[in-house]
Formats: structure tokens, sequence, C-alpha cells
């Protein structure tokens, strides 16, 4: 019988402080020596996320693990999903996705993904780990990601989101107004009870968010936030943890709350608004072909720049 493509596995709670390599050749047919060589390679996920070397287990985790067959990736083309290339050249692609697409296929998306996409995009992904996707965004937070086209730009990519020398800016329209900036350092974790959402928890995996206030308006505010490291819903968990959630975030947003002198338009953008106000609008990166720094942008997509447009109007209009 021929190998699966991948491997999916939930770590077991006694996983917690042992090692990677261990727990997965306790769990799976793969031995020991080649899940240390799937691991340097970037072809093991963590909670979504590239392993490194030696991760922190705390118990819980989903762990994908990409089997370097021939090809990597067995997923259909599908030319229907429509990809914004911002940038492309013989090692990357950068992609500026829109909300609503899932990045990678699972059992409530087996299709119609970016990775169905980038493969009807370029046929020869199929021959990387997860078709050269390196890190991902939410369903619906909108932006910038990266995807290598070659075995070495994916190496290149996976060791320096390893290294957080890739610089990630979001933009984030929150309920709440700070006097200033901050850090975030809090480890995430899977939810103790819920283990579809993750959480600031004790023993989770190190998490770093830096955020600045771009704009501040009567009950809510635009921030800058930089991640350090990149974990699972981190800026939405990180965020709803300072007591400042996300607007329109159906996990983390807590209930509505109607903002005082409220205008009917700015009632009608907030209850409206579909997704998690985020938007990943900058991406910087050594380019995997030497040592030139790049940097790619996005505009605020048309349904952000119309909340903090109605969020200006509201406060502008208090004199």
């Amino acid at each position: 019988m021929d190998e699966p493509n991948q491997l999916s596995v939930t770590l077991p709670d006694t996983a917690a402080g042992e090692r990677l390599d261990l727990v997965l050749a306790a769990l799976t047919d793969l031995s020991r020596s080649r899940l240390q060589k799937l691991i340097k390679r970037g072809q093991v996920l963590i909670d979504g996320e590239v392993a490194v070397a030696k991760p922190r287990l705390i118990g819980g985790e989903q762990v994908d693990i990409a089997l370097d067959t021939v090809p990597v990736v067995s997923h259909e083309a599908d030319s229907s999903v429509a990809l914004c290339v911002l940038h492309e050249d013989a090692d990357l692609y950068v992609i500026d996705k829109a909300a609503g697409c899932v990045m990678h296929p699972a059992p409530g998306s087996p299709g119609g993904t970016v990775l169905n996409g980038l493969l009807a995009l370029d046929p020869s992904l199929s021959h990387l780990p997860r078709a050269g996707i390196v890190h991902r965004l939410d369903k619906d937070t909108t932006g910038l990601f990266v995807v290598a086209r070659t075995e070495r730009a994916f190496a290149s990519l996976t060791a320096q989101l390893q290294a957080r020398t890739v610089s990630r800016r979001y933009r984030a329209v929150v309920i709440g107004t700070p006097v200033a900036g901050g850090t975030v350092d809090e480890p995430i974790g899977r939810h103790p009870s819920d283990r579809k959402r993750m959480a600031v928890r004790a023993g989770g995996r190190e998490a770093v968010s830096h955020f600045r206030v771009l704009e501040r308006y009567r009950t809510h505010s635009l921030l800058d936030v930089k991640l350090e490291t990149g974990r699972t819903h981190q800026i939405r968990v990180h965020m709803a943890h300072r007591r400042l959630p996300l607007v329109g975030d159906p996990v983390y947003g807590g209930r509505f709350r109607v903002p005082a002198g409220a205008s009917e338009d700015l009632l009608a953008q907030l209850r409206a608004f579909p997704r998690q106000a985020l938007h990943a609008a900058e991406l910087s990166l050594e380019h995997p072909s030497g040592e030139t720094v790049h940097t790619w942008e996005s505009p605020l997509p048309e349904d952000i720049r119309k909340l903090v447009a109605a969020l200006a109007a509201h406060r502008d209009s208090a004199g």
C-alpha cells in the first residue's frame, strides 16, 4: 500500500514536556531519525505553525506531518479559487488573501482552499510541503503571506520564521481606547475545555505581540500589531486578553457593545461586520536568493476602510 502524503495526530496530555520526535514515533509508524529529518525540513506543523527543533509541548496540540513522498501534496488543483498575486519571482509568491478563504484543506474544508488555488496557479508546488505555504492566516483574516516555489526557498523561509527575522505587521480594529501601545508576552495554548479555541494559559507556547495605537476613536482604536512569534489566533487571543477584543471576532470578541451616541451608520457597520477586523498589512523578509531584505505592503480592504471611516465620523461629530 502506498504511504499517505500527510499524517495528522492530536498529542495526548501525557506529551507535556516530552520530546516531539519521541512522542510522534510512539503515535505513528515513523522512525525517530525520519521524524527528526522531517522536523528539520519544516515538514512538521504544530497547531498550524512550523515546528522548531525542540518545541515545548503541553499536550493537546494538533500535529500535521508532510511526508517526503512524491508528490508531497496530493490535493486537487482548483482554478476557481481567486488568488491576488502581489509579487512573483523564481523563488516565491507573495499573496494578498481575501476574507473567507481557508489556507489548507481540512475535514471541514476539503477543497476550495488557498492551497488548491496555488496548485492551479503553479502545479510544480505539489512537490513542496503544503504547496510551499510556510505560514498561514486565519480564514477571515485578510492580507499578505508568502509561498516558497523551490526547496531552497522553502528551507530559507522556514529558517527565517524559526529565527523570528520575518517581520509581520497587522492592522486591527479593537474595542477600547488604550492610552498607549505595549507588548503582550503571554503563553498561548489550547483552551482547557474548548479544543477549537486558544487561550492564554500557563504552560502554553511562548507568544509575544507588540502593538501601538494608530488612530483612537471614541470607543474603538485602530492598532498596528507586530508579531514576534506566530501562534494560532495569536493577535485575537492577546488583544482579548488585554480587554481589547477585535471588532467582529466571533470567537474571542465577546458580546456586542453599543457605543454611546453611535449613529445609525456606525451601528449598522458594527452589527454587520462579517469577520474579525484583522489585516496582514506588511511583510518583510530576506529574499531566499541573497541577503537583500524585501518588504511588501497591502492597503486596508474595503470593509475595514468603511468601518474606520464610520468610527472617525462618530469621533469627529463629538466636536
